[in-house]
């Protein structure tokens, strides 16, 4: 699913009904978004605000409404309550204005399955109006800008999975939106074609685009997002930077490791006594694992260990992973399917509609109108 747009987000910005909260530095801000499907509130009261110029992750398991809200933000779904601004255009009265200003790849790859990926991008080119001469000048340059110039001419049926996500991609670019929505990029990719996604990714920031991320993968929000959102069951229930998140739900937790097995039991007792903590043991490895109030006190264990006559073979101090920080704001994983609150508009979710065949195609058609 692709839009395109060469407009000026500053004039957008400028003419439209702004948000009042400071719309010249936010390419998104949206306010008590809401959407119902049936009996099921799939959005519950989101609010969001992403600056330019960053790489700002949406982070839930399939059926948190991810999904859905990208729709919304995107005038692919209509709102059912709250507000929304994209550069200071409201999205539920201007959202023809709003689709000049975004690029928009879905979880599944838009591409006709009958054309080579030199035709593919040349037909998105027309599509947005662009002469043919021009069109196909832009497939050349997006081809060699994602390494597919290899495969310019082969049939998309022949593509990889990573293949097909980085046409996807380009085809988001002809325009140079300012503005890219990208939903779950890296679903089903192998981990080398990921780490590529994630260079392109950097990259588009690089080159002055704001990038609104949805993942469900930790590591994935972990190395790319400037800030995280993390939604369950269409509610935010946190904000902040990785650091900030980690923080928030606890302390450090220090991982020493004896140079002499056997001296484990003497050394819990210092850590214990030092920290009033009761350390986890690994006895069979003579390490140890306990919760730190504050990094620092790492110091405080060496020194005390020190003077015990205790070596140590090694020491780490780790802050919480963000699957720690999903497990407490939740009481689940991340991976959980989440059944019992689908997402309607997620095509890997237990229930509901599916955004693959078709739809796929109806959703381009609407937004290149």
């Amino acid at each position: 699913m692709n839009v395109f747009s060469a407009s000026d987000p500053d004039r957008a910005s400028g003419s439209g009904s702004g948000s009042g909260s400071g719309s010249g530095e936010l390419a998104v801000s949206a306010a008590g978004l809401v959407k119902h499907f049936g009996g099921t509130r799939a959005v519950a009261g989101i609010d969001l605000e992403v600056r330019r110029g960053q790489i700002f992750g949406v982070l839930g398991p399939n059926g948190a409404g991810k999904t859905t809200m990208l729709r919304m933000l995107a005038t692919l779904l209509p709102i059912d309550a709250g507000q929304a601004h994209v550069f200071g255009v409201d999205v539920r009265r201007e959202p023809h204005r709003v689709r000049q200003l975004l690029g928009v790849t879905g979880q599944y790859a838009s591409v006709d399955e009958n054309l080579t990926g030199r035709e593919n991008l040349w037909l998105f080119a027309r599509l947005q109006g662009i002469p043919a001469r021009e069109a196909r000048a832009t497939s050349l340059r997006l081809l060699e800008q994602f390494d597919l110039q290899e495969a310019a001419d082969k049939p998309i049926s022949q593509f990889s999975g990573g293949m097909r996500r980085r046409l996807d991609l380009a085809a988001s670019l002809i325009r140079r939106p300012p503005l890219i929505f990208l939903d779950e990029p890296t679903t089903g990719l192998d981990p080398r074609t990921r780490g590529q996604m994630w260079d392109t990714i950097r990259a588009l920031v690089l080159d002055g685009c704001t990038v609104l991320l949805t993942t469900q993968y930790l590591d994935e929000a972990d190395q790319l997002a400037d800030r995280i959102a993390v939604i369950d069951r269409g509610i935010k229930v946190a904000e902040g930077t990785s650091d900030q998140l980690k923080s928030s739900v606890g302390s450090s937790t220090l991982h020493l490791r004896l140079a002499a097995p056997g001296d484990l039991p003497d050394a819990a007792e210092v850590v214990g006594r030092l920290l009033s903590e009761e350390p986890v043991l690994t006895p069979e490895l003579g390490a140890l694992n306990v919760s730190l109030t504050d990094a620092d006190q790492a110091a405080d264990v060496l020194i005390a260990l020190r003077q015990s006559n205790l070596s140590i073979s090694s020491l780490t101090v780790q802050k919480p992973t963000l699957d720690e920080v999903f497990l407490a704001l939740t009481g689940h994983e991340a991976a959980d399917r989440t059944a019992e609150h689908p997402d309607p508009d997620d095509p890997t979710g237990s229930s509901g509609p599916s955004d693959s065949g078709d739809s796929t195609d109806e959703l381009t058609l609407e937004m290149t109108r």
